[in-house]
């Protein structure tokens, strides 16, 4: 799978908003792709690197590095809803976490995961993200149950790059 990354560009956004809807076990995740979504409000956040991946010159794919001072970033991946289970998901956090770890100012990398989101679970437990706990989040009116997940610079590299 030849994927290319790069810095997300403006015109990719509208791009990403109009992708189709997912498939309805992911249904519940769809909001972040749309307006008011993720990328409304990350892109202009300093202290932020927005990647895609790209296939065949089209966006497979974004993650979001945000930092968190003093010295951790969260961790975002959303996929084309058509590129799903193609392992995109793997190549793209694989390369956003190495991405992340080489900056000075990141020692750890943190996310939740959706507890009824197994395969983002599964990836994230095979990365050597460990569970750190337990949230409750309102998504658009919605209480929505997360795990809280973490991964430090000094356990990718040892373990994930393997």
């Amino acid at each position: 799978m030849m994927i290319r990354y790069r810095n997300i560009r403006i015109e990719d956004i509208p791009a990403v908003k109009a992708w189709p809807p997912y498939p309805p076990e992911f249904a519940g995740l769809d909001y972040s792709l749309r307006d008011g979504g993720w990328l409304d409000e990350y892109y202009p956040k300093p202290g932020t690197d927005i990647i895609v991946a790209e296939k065949a010159g089209s966006v497979a794919g974004f993650a979001i590095l945000a930092r968190e001072p003093p010295a951790g970033a969260e961790l975002r991946i959303a996929l084309h809803p058509e590129k799903l289970g193609q392992g995109f998901g793997k190549a793209l956090a694989r390369m956003m976490l190495l991405h992340g770890f080489t900056k000075p100012d990141i020692d750890t990398i943190r996310l939740i995961v959706r507890k009824n989101n197994l395969r983002a679970r599964k990836l994230y437990c095979d990365l050597h993200f460990r569970n750190t706990g337990e949230c409750i989040e309102e998504i658009l009116g919605e209480e929505i149950a997360f795990d809280r997940m973490e991964l430090d610079k000094t356990t990718f590299f040892e373990e994930t790059l393997r």
